[in-house]
Parts: C-alpha cells; sequence; structure tokens
C-alpha cells in the first residue's frame, strides 16, 4: 500500500510538472482572454489524450482500429513538448542577449516573439515528422567484428529487435521487415528480445517466423526480452516451441556445422535483484561452452555488454532502450542507459546495442529503425 502510494504521488507530480511545462510558456504568444482560453483547452485535451493513452497501450495494447488516431494525439502532445522548448529557448537567448547587450527592458513579451507562430509551426513540422515519416524510414548498418578461432571468415548476422507487436506495429509489418532482412543474404538472424508484444498478434507472428525460417541458411535465433514476460512468456514459449525458431534462455548452442556458439539469457525482471540475476543468468547460459569457442551473445539488456567482456564473448548483441528513441547528430538525447545506442567495444570484446524496430510510442526524431549486420572476421 505504501509503495503504491508512492507511485501514485510520483505519477501525480509528473503530471502535474508536464502539464505546467505544456502551458506555461503559451503566455509568450497569447495575451488575455484568447491565453485563458487556450490554456483550458490544451490543458483539457491533454489529460484526456493521454489517459487514453495510457489506458489503451499501457493496459489494453491491443487497439489496432485507432491506431491513426492515437499517432495523430501523441504527435499534438509531442508539438507542445517540442514547441515548448522552443519557446523556453528563444526567451532564454533573448535574456541572456540583452543582459550582455544592457539592452533596457522591454515589458512587451508580444513584442519580443512578434513572430511567435514559427515555433509551433516548427514543432508541428518536427513532430509530424517523427510520427509518419522516420519512425518508418528503415536504416540498414553494417559493421565488421574481429573474432578469434573462427573458422567461417565473412560469416553475416542480421539483427532485429523490440518490433513491439501492437497497434503501431502489425504482422504484415513484420514480414515486409523479414522480406528486407533476408533480401541482404545474411546467414543467421538474430532477434533480440519485445517482438512479442500483443496477445491477439503473438501466435500469428510466432508461425510467420516459421515461415523465414528456410529464407536464412543458419536459422533465426531468439532471445527473451521484458515483455514477452509482460504477455505471458509461457504462452509465447510454448508457440515458438511448434516453430524452428532457436531460443535461447539461459544457454548456449553451437550452430550447427559451424564452429560458432550462440548463447542466449532471459530477462531479469525482479529489479532490485537485476544484477544478481544477470550474472546467475549469464553463468547458466555459458556453463557449457568450450572455452575459447568463438560465441556470439544475445541479451536485451545491453548491460550484459559487460559482463559478456568479462567472459572474452566476441560479440553481444543487445537493444531495450530503443537507442533513445530521440537523438541528435547520431547521439541519443536522453542517454539513460549505460549503453543507449549503437556499437561498444571492450578490449577484445564488442558489443551493439539495437536502436530497434518498432516501440509502444509511436515516434521517432533522429534516431530511424534499423537492421544491423555483422560480419564476423577471423583473425
Amino acid at each position: 500500500m505504501i509503495g503504491l502510494t508512492w507511485l501514485t504521488l510520483i505519477v501525480i507530480t509528473f503530471l502535474a510538472v508536464l502539464f505546467f511545462f505544456l502551458i506555461w510558456p503559451m503566455r509568450y504568444l497569447l495575451t488575455g482572454r484568447k491565453l485563458l482560453y487556450a490554456r483550458l483547452a490544451v490543458l483539457a485535451f491533454d489529460i484526456i489524450a493521454i489517459a487514453w493513452f495510457v489506458l489503451h497501450v499501457a493496459r489494453y495494447h491491443q487497439i489496432s482500429g485507432n491506431a491513426f488516431l492515437l499517432e495523430l494525439i501523441v504527435a499534438f502532445v509531442l508539438a507542445q513538448l517540442i514547441g515548448s522548448v522552443f519557446v523556453m529557448l528563444a526567451v532564454l537567448v533573448r535574456c541572456l542577449w540583452r543582459r550582455m547587450m544592457a539592452v533596457p527592458v522591454d515589458e512587451s513579451r508580444r513584442r519580443l516573439l512578434s513572430k511567435a507562430a514559427v515555433y509551433p509551426a516548427a514543432a508541428a513540422g518536427l513532430s509530424l515528422y517523427g510520427s509518419f515519416v522516420e519512425r518508418d524510414s528503415l536504416v540498414e548498418r553494417s559493421y565488421d567484428i574481429p573474432v578469434h578461432h573462427l573458422a567461417e571468415d565473412g560469416y553475416r548476422i542480421a539483427q532485429l529487435s523490440d518490433i513491439h507487436l501492437g497497434a503501431f506495429f502489425s504482422v504484415a509489418d513484420l514480414e515486409t521487415l523479414l522480406q528486407r532482412a533476408a533480401a541482404a543474404k545474411p546467414n543467421l538472424l538474430a532477434i533480440t528480445g519485445d517482438l512479442f508484444d500483443d496477445n491477439a498478434q503473438n501466435h500469428q507472428a510466432a508461425r510467420l517466423l516459421e515461415r523465414y525460417i528456410d529464407a536464412f541458411p543458419d536459422g533465426i535465433w531468439y532471445c527473451l526480452g521484458n515483455h514477452e514476460h509482460f504477455r505471458g512468456v509461457t504462452a509465447i514459449l510454448e508457440d515458438l516451441a511448434h516453430t524452428r525458431v532457436q531460443v535461447l534462455v539461459n544457454e548456449c548452442r553451437q550452430i550447427p556445422g559451424r564452429s560458432i556458439f550462440l548463447a542466449g539469457v532471459d530477462y531479469p525482471m525482479d529489479r532490485p535483484h537485476f544484477a544478481d540475476l544477470s550474472k546467475e543468468y549469464m553463468e547458466e547460459a555459458l556453463e557449457k561452452l568450450p572455452t575459447g569457442a568463438p560465441t556470439v551473445l544475445l541479451a536485451h539488456h545491453p548491460d550484459f555488454i559487460d559482463l559478456a567482456a568479462e567472459r572474452a564473448i566476441a560479440l553481444t548483441l543487445s537493444g531495450h532502450t530503443h537507442g533513445g528513441q530521440f537523438g541528435i547528430l547520431g547521439l541519443p538525447l536522453f542517454p539513460v542507459f549505460k549503453y543507449t545506442r549503437g556499437m561498444v567495444q571492450k578490449g577484445e570484446s564488442y558489443g551493439y546495442v539495437h536502436c530497434g524496430n518498432g516501440s509502444w510510442f509511436p515516434c521517432r526524431i533522429g534516431c530511424p529503425p534499423e537492421i544491423a549486420y555483422f560480419n564476423l572476421r577471423a583473425v
């Protein structure tokens, strides 16, 4: 009960700060009754829109019929956030400039932003671009990875991650993605979790993976993410058991006819004991791994990159972060994880944090979805 009370207080505080941030900068765009009416209208819309988003996406997660409407609502709220940032930056820059130049204070904020329409227009454009253009602008990236004791020089692995079946990513979208990955003719496809995120589509998605097994000579290999646990991991594993998908849950297997081993770890769902469970899962996964064997680890959370480096694993493929979902100049705008996006090298071990292919939040800016390819090179 105490935990729930604190969680409720945190959520209410966050929403209060968010709503203040959304409506306060409007004072620089409007005045008088127009300002009051605009604030009331926007506040009412945001409360209803955010409540609807949380109810349907976070709780039910099955709203395919309302996806386009929800995308528009998200784009509108995001445009407000971006517009608020633009306005506050403009105010800050002007304030600093006036102080440096010793310009007398002008009480007329209408004069301050006489062309204020530029700010919401730019914000709306950026939000719509992220919601309806970049979110579907798939990019392909390729990396060469040196691997000791590798017999198959040039072995090629494709990685997908964080597809998040649901309102914003259908089974038809998944098939298009699989076709794109298969067209590059990799030897193997690795999927690092958070694909099965909609109970209405999960079974159909598992059957689709089975149909595409033969498009990849060494098959499709899979590790679990946190959202598989959210949606019922037992049922998902049962669906996958009826396919030829190689699911790795704290274990390793040698690719048939190859010198390469693939290991995979489960997602530690007990957050207070995340670090201890991560080490336990790694030990279990690598228990039967031959010494010095060329190995690729599939792990949904990028924290496993450090653990893999300690064991001299050649390459770790991870996801979970969505690359931060918002970035600038190739860097995450909100780097809340130790490793958020792209390639990490620790000694002779490499780790990759995939930007993800889908998301439960329908917008990407400076962080498009990707297919990553890894060419293993013998050294």
